[in-house]
């Protein structure tokens, strides 16, 4: 549904995004994440044809974003950091200007008003001025733009920038109402937001693409082992000379202790699922299992990893097995 190859935008001396490559593929929510400044918003505004590329090639829906622009755009929905709206205009009188300005058909414009109010969670407020409404219902405005004209592909940058909690949580329940629906775009720095709403991550950094894939994968391919955590109760020490000689595990270090009940941070040969074995070790052994789940890196630990170039902290880049989907 997006294909962007070879993305390379530039001002002046700047370079803002380098070669960036990926695809979108349709019903998808794909979490686009990095610092400030990373070249999120000018991949963004590339995509939507607000900005033409320095080189490379962008296909939204299987239109050339520049040679085909008007084609691209009917079929994109836009919603910047900061809503698009008039203050002075009515929730409805500002979607009928949109939806005039996007080509709604004239006898289809009420209608998809309608719609997009109720999708949106902005029918209490249609007849108010923009202006006067909250920042959160302004947001819903702005999506309810995006909307208007049911494109099939949503670019949304920062959707939850500056809002309350209530308001994010309504903002990231209504983007998930809309996935399946649309291709979704998401661009953020915000970690939570990439969690909460999307099923893959790309993560950019330095206007460079550094890692693509779930969170799960990431997690496997720059963690370099197996994390199991193991909560039992038994004589600390003999429970951690058992497990140390399970086969395929490598570590074993403890990570609380409260009265017997102990908590074991296990690590394994990559690819090597131990669960089992550890649950037989404390079984057989007649200690009480608690608990055991497996761990790896949070999506903060990730993010770290790919964005952190000091101190020669971070994934080695110059190996292209280390993280996924590099380009």
């Amino acid at each position: 549904m997006i294909e962007v190859a070879g993305l390379t935008k530039r001002f002046g001396p700047t370079l803002a995004v380098s070669d960036v490559s990926f695809e979108v593929q349709k019903g998808e929510v794909l979490g686009f994440l990095g610092p400030n400044g990373a070249g999120k918003t000018t991949t963004m505004r590339v995509i939507t044809g607000y900005l033409s590329p320095s080189e490379g090639r962008v296909r939204v829906a299987g239109y050339d974003v520049v040679e085909e622009p008007l084609e691209a755009k009917r079929r994109t929905g836009y919603l910047p950091e900061a809503p698009p709206v008039y203050p002075d205009m009515t929730v409805v009188e500002y979607l009928a200007f949109v939806a005039r300005i996007k080509g709604v058909p004239r006898r289809e414009i009420q209608t998809r008003i309608e719609e997009v109010s109720e999708k949106c969670a902005v029918t209490d407020v249609t007849d108010r001025q923009i202006g006067k409404l909250s920042k959160g219902y302004r947001q819903r405005v702005g999506l309810a733009q995006a909307l208007i004209h049911n494109p099939e592909v949503l670019i949304l940058d920062e959707p939850t920038a500056g809002l309350d909690p209530k308001q994010i949580i309504e903002t990231r329940e209504l983007i998930r109402g809309l996935a399946g629906q649309h291709t979704i775009v998401l661009s953020t720095h915000i970690l939570p937001e990439v969690s909460k709403t999307c099923e893959r991550v790309l993560v950019i950094n330095q206007g460079k693409i550094v890692a693509s894939g779930t969170p799960q994968e990431l997690t496997h391919r720059l963690q370099g082992y197996e994390t199991v955590l193991l909560t039992a109760e038994g004589p600390a020490a003999e429970m951690m000379e058992r497990l140390q000689r399970v086969s395929g595990v490598n570590l074993v270090e403890p990570r609380d202790a409260a009265d017997s009940r102990v908590t074991f941070e296990v690590h394994a040969e990559k690819g090597h699922d131990v669960r089992a074995e550890l649950a037989r070790a404390i079984v057989e052994s007649r200690w009480k299992l608690l608990e055991l789940k497996t761990s790896g890196l949070s999506l903060e630990d990730i993010f770290l990893q790919l964005t952190t170039k000091d101190l020669g902290e971070g994934p080695d880049t110059s190996d292209k097995s280390s993280v996924v989907g590099i380009v």
